[in-house]
């Protein structure tokens, strides 16, 4: 379905493309040896590199490189064997040397796509124009002091990759879609942990108007957006900005914006100027970057198996709707759990308890799966009580509440607090009988041709038993009698 902009004058399309910078999960930065983990006090992981000492030589991170390849290989992209760095010069205060290292006109990783499934299950695929690797800065606070302004360079040098799509995106859904599914990714190959609340990953949007058939018109930058939510938001706001300032005759300047959420809008932060007025220029302390096809193909056998793979593995192995199989997947740790879980038993039974009360429980009380008191095995300890009937369904609810409680086993707490599953024909028979007794109205209602009424007999019963009967069992004693 096609998102238009309505305007006074008729509708109007949407052209967006996302430029993504995403840090390269490693243990040192780009060209120096100082520490790319995140936080620490302000100034304390920089070395002279990073600081533009006088002098200093960058040194290429191999285990970068292999990460931006890594990346390139699950994005179906092409690598390119060859590639250089260049400078690209401006200034900022958080720049110490005046200049970013980055890649310009030779990229490590060349055209790719990502396919995109939307709410209504329709696919598209978002072309990748290329991958490169750059330099991040450092952060500039403003906050801390009423007449200064203070320079944080822990982030300075830290590898990113970035990454970005061809203007293939039409509406703010399906740019969601594609962040979501670009995060996915990342996460699998183990580049880059997408956390957009430190940082680590996050997003230039560039939007544009136009009406059906026209080329495209010019288009705005939205810097640094850290949220899919805010991404998403901002290609609305802007384009109703875009919009406004067409039809009422005036045009779209090309410039860098900032979105305040507050405020839900877009403020003007600098004018685009175009990227030859950044003065770019090869670095003249780094070689090309040469890689061999060999080595590419080394990684490429070793990565690990990629979200659509994996969905349709679990579609066709363990027979599970593809709804499910795409929430199961949807982080490789819930994968990995599901499978655990579903291994040598009823898949369906495995996935709707994991998407079901599982997560809902994860969700309730504020956990992950990697600090969830209940074990993939635990759980499926629990599932083998109801598979071999020592539990029904109704009883495996309160099991199940008292694990995520106490942590203990199923069928420990089975034992405790003797809640097996009552299949004696006997006991069944004598419940039902008794009901019967107690409800003589309702049974002439039913005998009447209120056939409806069975259910409420059924669970007189379950009650009667404090949830233990069989539940199969009871409904064949109330046939045989009714």
């Amino acid at each position: 379905m096609t998102y238009l902009i309505e305007g006074r004058d008729g509708p109007w399309e949407l052209v967006v493309g996302l430029e993504v910078h995403a840090q390269v999960i490693s243990q040192s930065k780009l060209f120096s040896g100082a520490s790319a983990s995140y936080g620490g006090e302000p100034n304390t992981h920089v070395s002279l590199v990073d600081a533009g000492f006088p002098g200093m030589l960058p040194v290429i991170n191999r285990e970068c490189v292999a990460q931006a390849v890594r990346t390139g290989l699950g994005l179906k992209a092409r690598v390119n064997l060859e590639s250089r760095f260049d400078r690209k010069n401006y200034f900022y205060a958080d720049l110490p040397t005046g200049y970013q290292i980055s890649q310009f006109t030779h990229p490590i990783i060349g055209e790719g796509a990502v396919e995109i499934e939307l709410a209504d299950g329709s696919t598209r695929m978002i072309g990748i124009t290329r991958l490169h690797l750059e330099q991040d800065a450092g952060k500039s606070m403003h906050d801390q002091d009423p007449a200064r302004s203070f320079i944080d360079l822990n982030r300075a040098g830290v590898a990113l990759m970035e990454i970005v799509s061809e203007p293939d995106i039409r509406s703010p859904e399906e740019a969601g879609a594609y962040l979501r599914k670009l995060r996915m990714i990342l996460r699998y190959l183990g580049t880059c942990d997408g956390n957009m609340e430190e940082g680590s990953m996050r997003a230039d949007v560039n939007v544009s108007v136009r009406k059906a058939g026209e080329p495209f018109r010019t288009r705005c930058e939205i810097k640094n957006v850290n949220s899919i939510r805010y991404v998403m938001q901002a290609i609305e706001v802007e384009a109703v900005r875009q919009v406004e300032i067409w039809e009422n005759g005036g045009s779209v300047d090309q410039e860098t914006r900032l979105f305040d959420p507050a405020r839900s809008e877009t403020r003007s932060l600098r004018s685009k100027e175009d990227a030859h007025d950044y003065r770019y220029f090869p670095d003249p302390d780094l070689l090309p970057l040469v890689i061999e096809e060999a080595w590419v193909q080394d990684l490429a056998g070793k990565l690990p198996e990629l979200p659509d793979a994996k969905r349709q593995r679990f579609q066709d192995e363990y027979g599970i709707p593809r709804y499910d199989a795409g929430v199961l997947v949807a982080e490789q740790a819930t994968a990995d759990f599901y499978e655990t879980v579903a291994r040598g038993r009823d898949p369906r039974l495995a996935a709707n308890w994991v998407i079901g009360d599982f997560f809902a429980a994860l969700n309730r009380t504020g956990r992950t799966i990697q600090d969830s008191p209940i074990s993939a095995d635990a759980l499926g300890g629990m599932l083998d009580l109801i598979t071999d009937g020592t539990i029904n369904g109704k009883i495996a609810k309160d099991v199940f509440e008292e694990m995520l409680e106490t942590g203990e086993a199923a069928a420990e707490i089975v034992e405790r607090k003797g809640l097996r599953q009552v299949t004696d024909t006997g006991a069944i028979d004598a419940a039902v009988q008794a009901v019967l007794d107690k409800n003589p109205d309702k049974l002439a209602e039913y005998r009447s041709g209120k056939d409806k009424l069975f259910g409420f007999f059924v669970g007189q019963v379950m009650k009667a038993m404090a949830g233990k009967g069989n539940p199969a069992l009871v409904n064949e004693a109330l046939k045989k009698v009714l």
